[in-house]
């Protein structure tokens, strides 16, 4: 019986890899533009690190880490997500010391043990963002926009910004405490999970997916701002506004980290069925002095690759296609073999795409290969053609033929 991959991952294939490169490159280019530097972290920490900065009491830490201890005996968990990594590698290297805001992005896989469906695998993919040391109410637009441009730079039709304020450490516990007293008559029809979170922390309990039909009228965070939390979000509205970025509020919206503050944010978009979540992050000013470091405040976001490659499925956005092959080169003879495997190398330096058979075909399956391929030309050089100096070309779109000296070949190539 054959190896099989493990349940939860994925192989991506020439044809479908293809999509992954084309969000990279895009998510790069709008970090560019936005002047975002990438940071690579490791694949795995110390648990300790996600024990501090995601929370304890999250369903990640709680239930979802890929947690070993290694041969040194010491606790170390597959990465879950990126912002804590992200945050331990800003304080381990003193990156806080810089005069500037730290505006950070990065990509790859991350880790969860979840039961797979569509959109959500137990090795699945994010592009994220973060940015420290400032407060500012811009610098939470800046970073909700960043993302909002890299979907509809993808193409991607009719995404939506929903955003909330989750406050401060003082008027998040004067709303546990109305929550909790909203809570208390309906602890016996909650969900297992809906009663542990009331013990350790309320505010996860909206998140749950099987109880929503009880909380119809519970109180909402947003009442309970005091006027800095208030005075930050309308300003972040403001500046949305200002950007042209469409959002809506959604006073549920809590995300389902411990660590944020203040503006909290998803991206939304039709095509992955009932979950329509594609993104999201938020505002987390304690979670450096949590981890360690002298404590910066911070925002960030992000995006679920898997979901997003679904979307453009669903959506039907056509990916661009890489350059076509330009050549297949043929050799006819031992000597004009050796001379095209010199030509495909000068070929490819000059940033030239170019093919030629390897596995000893004759003249027909090669031209059959070029046509697989949709190579642009099929130049062949024989003996006739080495010793006169030249290479014989075809167009394979018109079978128009023409002979072209072998010393101008590639020159040749790149204006044709």
């Amino acid at each position: 019986m054959s190896i099989q991959k493990p349940k939860g991952t994925q192989d991506f294939l020439p044809g479908t890899v293809e999509t992954w490169q084309y969000i990279e490159k895009t998510a790069r280019d709008v970090c560019r533009r936005f002047h975002y530097k990438e940071i690579r972290t490791p694949i795995f920490e110390h648990t300790e690190l996600f024990q501090r900065g995601v929370g304890e009491t999250t369903d990640i830490v709680e239930k979802e880490m890929y947690t070993f201890l290694d041969k040194g005996k010491r606790s170390i968990s597959l990465r879950p997500e990126g912002t804590a990594g992200v945050v331990r590698a800003y304080v381990e290297n003193k990156l806080y010391a810089e005069p500037e805001v730290c505006k950070l992005y990065y990509t790859g896989p991350m880790f969860r043990y979840e039961q797979p469906q569509a959109g959500r695998y137990r090795q699945f993919h994010q592009f994220g963002v973060e940015a420290f040391g400032a407060t500012d109410p811009a610098i939470d637009a800046e970073v909700i926009a960043l993302g909002y441009t890299i979907y509809t730079e993808l193409g991607i039709q009719g995404v939506r910004v929903e955003i909330n304020s989750v406050g401060n450490p003082a008027s998040r516990a004067a709303y546990r405490e109305s929550l909790l007293a909203f809570l208390e008559p309906k602890r016996d029809v909650l969900c297992k999970d809906c009663q542990s979170r009331m013990e350790r922390n309320p505010l996860r309990v909206l998140d749950c997916k099987v109880d929503q039909h009880h909380f119809a009228g519970a109180p909402e965070l947003l009442e309970f701002l005091d006027e800095e939390c208030s005075s930050h979000f309308a300003a972040v509205q403001s500046h949305l506004t200002g950007m042209g970025i469409p959002f809506s509020i959604n006073p549920r919206l809590v995300r389902g980290l411990d660590y944020y503050t203040h503006t909290a944010f998803e991206y939304k978009a039709e095509g992955i069925g009932a979950i329509d979540t594609i993104g999201g992050g938020g505002r987390y000013n304690g979670l450096v002095g949590q981890i360690g470091g002298n404590d910066q405040p911070g925002i960030g976001f992000g995006i679920g690759l898997e979901r997003t490659v679904l979307v453009l499925e669903a959506q039907g956005v056509a990916i661009p296609q890489e350059a076509e092959l330009a050549a297949y080169l043929v050799g006819m003879g031992e000597a004009a073999e050796r001379e095209v495997t010199k030509l495909l190398y000068q070929l490819r330096l000059a940033g030239i795409v170019a093919e030629k058979d390897y596995l000893g075909r004759k003249m027909k399956a090669q031209m059959k290969s070029a046509d697989r391929f949709n190579a642009k030309y099929v130049a062949i050089l024989g003996d006739d053609e080495l010793a006169a100096g030249e290479i014989s070309v075809k167009r394979m779109s018109t079978g128009e033929q023409t002979k072209v000296p072998l010393s101008e070949f590639t020159s040749w190539l790149t204006t044709h």
